[in-house]
């Protein structure tokens, strides 16, 4: 690899010394060397490439130098001509202290079960975050937890609205456009939001829960989606879909989560990059890498000022490229742990997914997934907003925002594009949401 580290680094990122300083109380110096490596691997610099510079743009005609940097089916899109990458400065995504200390207080306590989807001790925080180990054969396996654990949303936040796009990517032409309210609640692990550390009552013992209702346009208005994901990685969800015409609440089958949401090139499982148990997929750690990742910030970025303006001047991102599959955003050079996710069912309608998981925030930015055949098949990304150069609102959660998204169907020539507003307001997804009755009141 041509990574070197720059040393020379911002202000914003000097904060290190202090939180070190301030931990030390907590544990011992390597425990806190584990911290500051998993939250703040910026600390001292930032990652270089020969011959990357921020503002430059990578095309079809210099592509071939940073080969290296760029996951292989964003490579060939670059390379077909499709789109191209404009470099951002790299940045810390910090997140929130409460979490960082919540990790920082379980470390070393946190064990997998015998079973894959087990896991023991975890009440809030990062499970793991020591650095992975190659000859570990479970490694992959403790980076999908911390993703699952992770801080994305925080303990509860809204897309409020959030804009679905299905295009053809021969064409260009716009199909159909959706208009959602996407709410996101955490049960347990709570670190921010009251209650902490969980909600209570929970007879059921979950986890998480994902409401979804559909705005616009009318054929498929006021249909619902709720997720209950237990806090047993090993039972299954319980979903449920409202279909407002038939003014009805049935349970989705297990099987319907890979099917294609509403028509679109994404499946339930699909969300937030990966949306499913831990216990249904076998899980490889591949290797850390530095790899330009669809990082930036928001208020910097040329938005798309023509639609979705909302009445608080609130801009989504704009796309474009081939087909208007591509977002308008900067990338930064990150670190990256890439992990290979194999379905257990051997039904399922993908043989894997390679996801390429930003090391800071254990988002999921980048996501490959292969067909049965092995042939590629769709690729998804999530651009990642700084929660500071957003919204007001957002300042200072420590949340990386969910800020756009393309899921392209190689072999359909078809992608379905997201434009976010993502809002981590508590007040957006009160608890009482995220039950069936709250899916038959609204619906009627």
């Amino acid at each position: 690899m041509n990574i070197k580290r720059n040393t020379s680094f911002s202000r914003r990122n000097r904060f290190a010394i202090g939180a070190l300083a301030s931990a030390l109380a907590f544990g011992t110096l390597a425990d806190e060397h584990v911290i500051r490596d998993s939250f703040y691997p910026y600390r001292d610099g930032v990652p270089s490439y020969d011959g990357l510079a921020t503002n430059m743009v990578i095309n079809q005609s210099n592509v071939e130098q940073f080969k290296e940097i760029i996951d292989p089916a964003y490579y060939g899109f670059i390379e077909k001509g499709w789109t191209s990458i404009v470099v951002g400065e790299t940045t810390s995504f910090d997140l929130h202290p409460n979490y960082v200390e919540a990790s920082r207080a379980g470390m070393g306590q946190v064990v997998l079960g015998d079973k894959v989807g087990e896991i023991k001790n975890w009440k809030a925080g990062r499970p793991f975050p020591e650095a992975p180990r190659e000859e570990d054969p479970r490694t992959g396996e403790r980076l999908a937890w911390n993703y699952k654990y992770g801080y994305n949303w925080g303990d509860s936040a809204a897309i409020y609205p959030f804009y679905w796009k299905y295009r053809n990517m021969d064409s260009g032409k716009v199909e159909r456009t959706i208009k959602f309210n996407f709410h996101f609640l955490n049960y347990i692990g709570r670190v921010n939001h009251e209650p902490t550390p969980e909600i209570q009552p929970n007879p059921a013992e979950l986890f998480r829960a994902i409401y979804v209702q559909v705005l616009q346009p009318d054929d498929v208005r006021n249909t619902q989606l709720l997720i209950h994901r237990a806090a047993d990685d090993l039972k299954r969800d319980n979903s449920w879909l409202y279909l407002g015409f038939q003014r009805r609440v049935r349970r989705l089958a297990t099987g319907q989560v890979t099917d294609a949401f509403l028509g679109s090139d994404l499946m339930i499982e699909d969300f937030e990059g990966y949306n499913g148990r831990i216990s249904d997929m076998n899980w490889n750690y591949k290797g850390t890498r530095y790899m330009l990742m669809p990082f930036y910030n928001h208020n910097d970025l040329t938005l798309d000022k023509e639609t979705h303006s909302d009445d608080d001047g609130y801009q989504v991102v704009a796309f474009s490229g081939q087909g208007g599959c591509f977002p308008d955003i900067t990338w930064q050079l990150r670190k990256v742990y890439e992990v290979e996710a194999v379905p257990v069912d051997d039904s399922h309608p993908l043989s894997r997914r390679v996801h390429y998981m930003d090391a800071q925030t254990f988002t999921i930015p980048r996501t490959v997934a292969y067909d049965r055949k092995e042939s590629l098949w769709k690729t998804f990304t999530i651009g990642q907003a700084h929660p500071d150069h957003h919204l007001p609102k957002n300042r200072g959660t420590g949340v990386s925002i969910d800020d756009s998204f393309s899921m392209i169907d190689v072999q359909a020539s078809h992608c379905t594009t997201g434009q976010f507003k993502g809002q981590v307001d508590p007040e957006l997804s009160p608890v009482q949401m995220f039950n069936v009755q709250h899916l038959r009141a609204t619906g009627s």
